[in-house]
């Protein structure tokens, strides 16, 4: 499932590159920390082998350009060169085989190809203007399944044509609807209109009878009545069933808030639509429908026999807020929060993550399994199908008091196709498991750390993993047996983001980054061993510069969290003298800022070094919240988002008091969207704390955030609006005393400017003083354009220079 996030996502401007000089010794300045970071050289993205595995593709963005270009390098010689258009025609895409091995295919410009592996003869299967998706082969090797959309369509390998393995039509059979009550007369007087009927039954008939007998004709539609519509389908490898994942059709999704451009290229402003707000519109539940594309029936699965399916986890939130209601006399509010007799669950489509979502199939086509997830958050299920009793099979399930993360579900068939395997948090941590379809769940790994990225080899007898296994903040690939064992080491770049096996096994490409180091492309053994470097995208203006290396330290907490992670930045050769500081709070909440790769806050890397150069010393946690750190760091700020947060920056706050001589009245704190919504709780919940605070794109109040995010962590307003209470900091706008700088941009359609407006309005009505907002007309979410990004960090850092750095009196004695 892809959900909105508060990430400050990374985004490149298309303005030409910005004239950066930062020599070795030269002092850091505004102007080019912010320019176009094309200055700076190019991420390694979306590595794939070729299907000979001889070479790798990649992609790098081009300078002033958002496009993609896309190179191709020999593993061996590291030689690689960028494709031109005529080269990229005739170059592959990601590949998947068949089970032996005999034929790949993949997908290249929106269109299907398939490769004799042997001869490496290509073949185009599909020349469209729509894009294909998802190939797969037959369990038996002889056809190549693809998508478009939710139809699904069948390439025979020897014949060369392409039908469609089932037709759906939704809408109801026009052939058998039953005339009415005056059709029934006029069939009954007049003859001829039943002969009429008659022929064309017998029509029917005889087509039908020749479909069953031909099997090179176009299969029959299902009519699947007009009362529903596709959410997804997934075909089974042997080509027998279809599963078929739907809603009701014409499910309202709720008031969606408008935003308004106005700076655009027409000269009129223009509204654009953007979101529900949380508890306005829950998600709409999901159901599926099995269809036997032999024996042409569909059958629906039931979701009754789910453990605690018909459980309410939120009983006692329930009864509160009924009785609430109530006692107010607003008995239809009451009447609309009963509990539902049978929870409603939602299904990972594959067209949300382009990966299968929550329905696998196994390779021969012979089981199938469902990840199913209550739209309240609290379960997620794992099942089977009984294709003999068209029936759901329960086979694990995961419940959380707070929220199911919405990380660590992947799952998947073992080779021999009676196995499960899935990612769990059950014991707190992300872990690997299997389990039978008649047995017990077996643990493959354990521990105080996280498991993901599972990747199992095509010859069935490993399985790849990411992990932070040595320390929280440091990422590489280990390995261990399918059947459980010695969870093994394979890189050593502490700074791992993600992996590849190549198609026989043997080798592994590693994408890696540091904190100064963008992306970059390696290959070595899957067994492990020495690896080759095979890209140097980095540029000389930016290496050049001596950056200061942050330094990961442990803060303890001291409300009984344990060590709270975090990256220290201060001067070579620091002083005892008294000293100005600068909290910088990452945003998402669920995100791992603390960590030995390239970080997404580049830009605001830079700024700590400025900030350091200027004479400040810098601190970025991990707070609790943060992910990397297992479940219970995670469900920390359940129904009290901005607390246990703000415990943790106050210990930040005290550990640079008690370790760099910080003066306790200069400590600034700043943040993007989850990170600006922390800061605005810093400066509202914690007055005279922080000596100033900037809030980029920050919510200010949850009920006005979306549904995917917000109701897993707060629940829904109406169930619970004093989780919203306590973490909406709108609601302590009384207690602002330091000054606050607000930014947002005013075509933001995640977190809306809405969000800031209303919160300034709350402060003039207060006759608050020393608060500013300012507003970017032509950015989102993640600022884009180079002149935005230096003037929003211009006013923070005039923000900072103005009432954090000057040293303060003393207060007076009294």
């Amino acid at each position: 499932m892809r959900r909105l996030l508060l990430a400050t996502l990374v985004a490149f401007t298309v303005l030409p590159v910005a004239a950066a000089r930062l020599p070795t010794s030269a002092a850091l300045e505004l102007e080019a920390v912010m320019a176009n970071p094309d200055w700076i050289g190019q991420a390694v993205e979306s590595p794939y082998w070729s299907v000979d595995g001889r070479s790798l593709y990649y992609s790098l963005k081009r300078d002033g350009s958002p496009v993609r270009d896309l190179y191709r390098v020999d593993p061996v010689s590291a030689h690689g060169v960028k494709l031109d258009a005529a080269a990229m025609a005739q170059a592959e895409g990601p590949a998947v085989f068949d089970r032996s091995h005999r034929h790949a295919a993949f997908i290249l410009h929106g269109d299907v190809f398939v490769v004799d592996v042997a001869s490496g003869r290509r073949s185009q299967v599909t020349r469209t203007p729509q894009d294909e998706s998802s190939p797969q082969f037959s369990a038996d090797g002889s056809a190549l399944q693809f998508r478009d959309g939710n139809n699904w369509y069948s390439h025979d390998l020897a014949s060369g044509v392409t039908a469609p393995a089932a037709v759906l039509k939704f809408a109801d059979d026009p052939q058998a609807k039953q005339p009415d009550a005056l059709g029934a007369q006029q069939l009954e007087q007049f003859k001829t209109l039943r002969e009429i009927r008659d022929d064309k039954q017998a029509q029917r008939e005889q087509d039908k009878a020749l479909a069953a007998a031909d099997a090179d004709r176009a299969p029959p539609p299902f009519w699947l009545g007009d009362k529903i519509e596709p959410i997804d389908t997934e075909l089974s490898p042997d080509g027998r069933w279809m599963l078929l994942v739907t809603t009701a059709k014409g499910d309202t999704s709720g008031k969606a808030p408008e935003l308004t451009h106005y700076v655009t290229d027409s000269g009129y402003a223009e509204q654009q639509e953007t979101r529900v707000y949380v508890g306005r519109k829950e998600p709409a539940p999901q159901s599926l429908l099995l269809l036997d594309l032999v024996n042409h029936a569909s059958y629906p699965l039931n979701t009754d026999a789910l453990p605690g399916i018909k459980d309410d986890p939120l009983k006692d939130l329930r009864a509160r807020a009924v009785a609430a209601l109530q006692k107010a006399g607003k008995m239809d509010q009451a009447k609309a929060l009963k509990a539902p007799d049978l929870r409603a669950v939602r299904i990972i489509a594959s067209t949300d993550d382009g990966g299968g979502g929550g329905i696998v199939w196994s390779d021969d086509g012979g089981q199938l399994a469902i990840q199913l997830r209550a739209i309240d958050n609290k379960d997620r299920w794992l099942a089977s199908v009984d294709f003999s009793r068209h029936a759901l099979v329960p086979q694990q399930r995961l419940s959380d008091n707070a929220w199911i993360n919405w990380n660590f579900n992947d799952f998947g068939w073992l080779n021999g196709n009676r196995t499960l395997w899935y990612m769990s948090e059950e014991t707190g941590y992300s872990q690997l498991y299997t389990k039978p379809l008649e047995g017990k769940a077996k643990a493959l790994t354990s521990g105080k750390f996280e498991v993901s990225h599972p990747l199992l080899s095509d010859d069935g007898k490993w399985f790849y993993v990411r992990t932070n296994k040595v320390t929280p903040y440091s990422y590489d690939v280990y390995r261990l047996p399918v059947d459980g064992g010695t969870l093994s080491r394979i890189t050593n770049y502490q700074g791992m983001d993600d992996f590849k096996l190549s198609p026989d096994g043997t080798q592994l490409a590693v994408l890696h980054s540091a904190p100064y180091v963008l992306a970059r492309l390696a290959v070595q053994p899957s067994a492990g061993g020495t690896p080759r470097e095979l890209t140097s995208t980095m540029k000389p203006a930016f290496t050049a510069h001596d950056w200061i290396a942050p330094k990961i330290v442990e803060v303890k907490s001291s409300h009984g969290a344990g060590s709270i992670y975090a990256k220290y930045y201060g001067p070579a050769n620091e002083d005892t003298a008294s000293k100005p500081a600068v909290i910088f709070v990452h945003g998402a909440g669920y995100l791992q800022d603390v960590t030995l790769s390239w970080s997404n806050y580049f830009r605001e890397q830079m700024f700590h070094n400025l900030l350091v150069q200027q004479g400040y010393v810098v601190l970025d946690m991990d707070y609790r919240a943060s992910e990397g750190y297992g479940r219970a760091w995670r469900t920390a700020i359940y129904r009290q988002m901005g607390h246990p947060e703000l415990e943790d920056l106050l210990d930040g706050k005290a550990w640079l008091v008690k370790n760099h001589h910080v003066d306790p009245r200069r400590v600034g704190i700043y943040g993007g969207s989850y990170g600006g919504f922390m800061t605005e709780m810093a400066l509202l919940r914690a007055p005279g704390e922080f000596a100033a605070g900037a809030a980029l794109r920050p919510v200010s109040d949850w009920t006005l955030y979306n549904h995917e995010y917000t109701a897993n962590i707060l629940n829904d307003p109406q169930l619970d609006p004093d989780a919203y209470t306590a973490s909406s900091p709108i609601e302590y706008a009384d207690q602002l005393r330091d000054p606050l700088l607000i930014q947002h941009g005013l075509i933001d359609d995640n977190v809306l400017a809405q969000d800031s407006i209303r919160l300034y309005q709350r402060f003039i009505e207060l006759h608050k003083k020393d608060f500013w907002i300012s507003l970017y007309p032509l950015e989102r979410h993640g600022f884009v354009h180079a002149d935005s990004w230096h003037d929003e960090y211009r006013r923070i850092d005039e923000l900072f220079n103005t009432y954090v750095k000057p040293v303060k009196a003393a207060p007076a004695a009294h």
